[in-house]
């Protein structure tokens, strides 16, 4: 038999795949609590009973994708034949998960000076993360010799981390947000991989 534990965890996930797909869709300003129970015929008070409000809701469905993210991050940690490749990877992982979320993330986009805590600890440790996957890289590649040695590469990691994050386009130079407008994506993601390269290069002997 299944027991309560397990029956609320059911209804949990189902809870976060719709409200996912509604934020994912219309966005978080323009969900509503009531849209996401009758999406699951379920009662507002029970889904309250689970999530006291939109926001705390939000972040746990965040959370949920972001663990898809990590994921993809740490299955292929130490499986990379070069530098470059892993380089390659973490931008274009990073930039489809935007594309693919691009609507999801309006809550940033409205309340990028105001975020909760809880949401900069995720965007924390997807941070984490990324900067493991490209250490480990270059060490991996120091230590076979193929790049000079680097005494620091968790700073100069981040240090390009930085870099890339900074990268804007022609028509919004001065301006400073986390998530740009979703046409100018493709732009970003081709200078990102052209610093990169230039980066990389600079690791060589």
């Amino acid at each position: 038999m299944i027991s309560a534990t397990d029956q609320q965890d059911v209804k949990k996930e189902k809870i976060l795949e719709a409200a996912y797909h509604r934020f994912l869709h219309f966005g978080y300003s323009k969900t509503t609590m009531n849209e996401i129970a009758g999406d699951l015929s379920m009662s507002k008070a029970l889904l309250y009973y689970y999530f006291p409000d939109k926001s705390q809701l939000y972040v746990a469905v965040m959370r949920k994708i972001a663990s898809e993210y990590l994921k993809k991050l740490t299955e292929k940690t130490d499986t990379f034949s070069n530098l470059k490749e892993a380089f390659i990877f973490q931008i274009d992982t990073q930039h489809d998960f935007i594309v693919t979320n691009y609507n999801f993330f309006d809550y940033f986009r409205l309340n990028e000076q105001n975020l909760p805590d809880m949401i900069w600890e995720i965007v924390s440790e997807v941070h984490e993360s990324e900067t493991e996957l490209l250490v480990g890289a270059i060490k991996t590649e120091a230590a076979k010799g193929h790049i000079k040695p680097v005494e620091n590469p968790t700073e100069i990691v981040e240090l390009l981390l930085d870099a890339l994050h900074g990268v804007r386009v022609k028509s919004l130079p001065h301006k400073k947000a986390m998530f740009p407008n979703k046409e100018h994506l493709d732009e970003i993601r081709s200078k990102r991989l052209l610093l990169a390269d230039i980066f990389i290069k600079g690791l060589m002997y």
